[in-house]
């Protein structure tokens, strides 16, 4: 599963979002109760009810000496107060990403078990709601004023950063998350380790522009916020002056040929056509493009991060090698086997059971942001407080990884794009391979040129190694 970039969203009014998913999906707010034991977190299904989950572990072993690394004290448990982080999440019937809390609850696992930070625990105490704004508002103030949390870290959500934005500006709360709604990396108090639809619809833009197609043809699902997203891929086709034709389908996709012809005809023979839609969605679409004998009627096909994933590339089979370009926010596990992707995989084998996705984009958003958090917290002098916590977290600069192009910061900024350089990738047999490496998302994008006025542009020196 990933992040549903096609169902987000810029809202005339919360309310109006209320009403429109009100409308499609069963959702309901009940009591919760938080825990700082050490059951296994859940996975899964949707949850008709707000919930708290506390960290766990479990899963199968890797071998302590793979996952030793998570902590100063490899093999020593912390013993010490627990230093309690919580997160907001949207868990549904069709939305549900779970995986990402589940992923930070293991990295937190497995820091636990070697050490801890500075000889505490890290628990994550984790509220899952179904997109009312009135239940994640609740969730917030659940996790500060009863779970007493000091940071929040994870916000895989709909609309948490929407909801609660004003509410962590007035606590000094420096949120860390990899989240949908604008707001995530608009305002001050958020910063995402994911891009985000209108940046990830950016650079699969992006890359077709630099197969020199007449025409580019962007389409995503007909849900509130589509004019926010377009107005990215619009800006950067406009500055290479490329015609663009920004269209919106309904979801589910019912009749998945007469859309794909559809495009096909827009695009032209040497036009360029990029999706913004969910896996399924997505894929419905390129199976009825190659059933109609399509694939190769234009110059090439392109689609946001959603389309990163191996799910995809096995379900089109060999057929489309090399003629989709996806763009990814984040370092393909297939083709990357250093030694940080190893101790990614090595936490995800032995502590996250939990993960039912497994390897791919939400659960090495979970990796990021639990070794963002961690390193942050072992910075801390004094106390733990939410002052100092949160002081922390603002102060992360030039966080190298891996599984991202660029150093991550946090900062004192109006906005927060830390996450602006990546990655495309392609089908091969089954699996998504690096098609491009590293590459800067354009500031033709004007909220991209004003993170940078205010950030500068951190240089891509985390190419992937292994």
């Amino acid at each position: 599963m990933r992040l549903m970039y096609s169902h987000v969203l810029r809202l005339p009014t919360v309310i109006a979002l209320a009403a429109v998913i009100g409308a499609v999906l069963l959702a309901g707010c009940g009591s919760s109760k938080s825990t700082t034991s050490a059951a296994p977190g859940g996975g899964g299904g949707g949850s008709a009810s707000a919930t708290t989950a506390s960290s766990g572990g479990g899963g199968s072993s890797a071998g302590s000496s793979d996952t030793s690394k998570c902590g100063a004290k490899p093999g020593v448990k912390a013993t010490g107060t627990p230093i309690n982080i919580g997160t907001i999440d949207t868990k549904q019937p069709g939305t549900d990403f779970s995986d990402g809390p589940n992923m930070i609850t293991a990295y937190f696992d497995c820091v636990n078990a070697n050490g801890g930070v500075n000889g505490h625990p890290v628990h994550l105490f984790v509220q899952y709601d179904q997109t009312q704004p009135a239940q994640i508002a609740a969730a917030a103030k659940q996790l500060i004023q009863t779970d007493h949390v000091v940071g929040i870290v994870g916000v895989f959500d709909l609309l948490e950063c929407t909801i609660d934005q004003g509410y962590w500006k007035q606590l000094g709360v420096y949120e860390m998350g990899a989240g949908i709604a604008p707001e995530c990396w608009s305002t001050p108090n958020s910063a995402a380790v994911n891009m985000g639809p209108r940046y990830s619809s950016d650079g699969a833009v992006q890359y077709g522009l630099t197969q020199h197609p007449s025409k580019v043809v962007f389409v995503q699902s007909n849900v509130p916020g589509t004019g926010y997203i377009a107005a990215g891929p619009k800006a950067l086709a406009d500055a290479q002056h490329v015609p663009i034709t920004e269209l919106t389908e309904n979801v589910p996709i019912n009749d998945a040929n007469s859309v794909a012809l559809d495009l096909v005809n827009k695009a032209g023979s040497n036009g360029w056509v990029v999706l913004n839609f969910t896996p399924p969605e997505a894929l419905v679409i390129l199976q009825a493009a190659q059933k109609l004998g399509l694939e190769d009627r234009v110059k090439g096909w392109g689609c946001s991060t959603p389309c990163n994933t191996d799910f995809l590339a096995s379900s089109l089979g060999a057929k489309w090698n090399h003629k989709l370009f996806v763009n990814a926010e984040l370092t393909s596990p297939d083709d990357h086997n250093g030694p940080e992707m190893q101790l990614y995989k090595a936490i995800l084998k032995q502590y996250g059971s939990a993960v039912a996705g497994g390897l791919g984009s939400f659960s090495e958003m979970g990796y990021l942001l639990g070794k963002f958090s961690v390193d942050a917290l072992q910075t801390v002098k004094g106390p733990y407080t939410m002052k100092n916590v949160n002081t922390a977290f603002k102060a992360i600069k030039d966080e190298k990884t891996e599984l991202l192009c660029q150093p991550w910061v946090y900062g004192s900024y109006p906005l927060h794009i830390p996450n602006n350089s990546d990655f495309t990738t392609t089908p091969d047999n089954g699996k998504m391979v690096t098609a491009q490496g590293c590459t800067p998302i354009s500031a033709a994008d004007p909220q991209i040129a004003q993170y940078r006025s205010a950030a500068g542009t951190a240089p891509s020196t985390n190419p992937p190694t292994g």
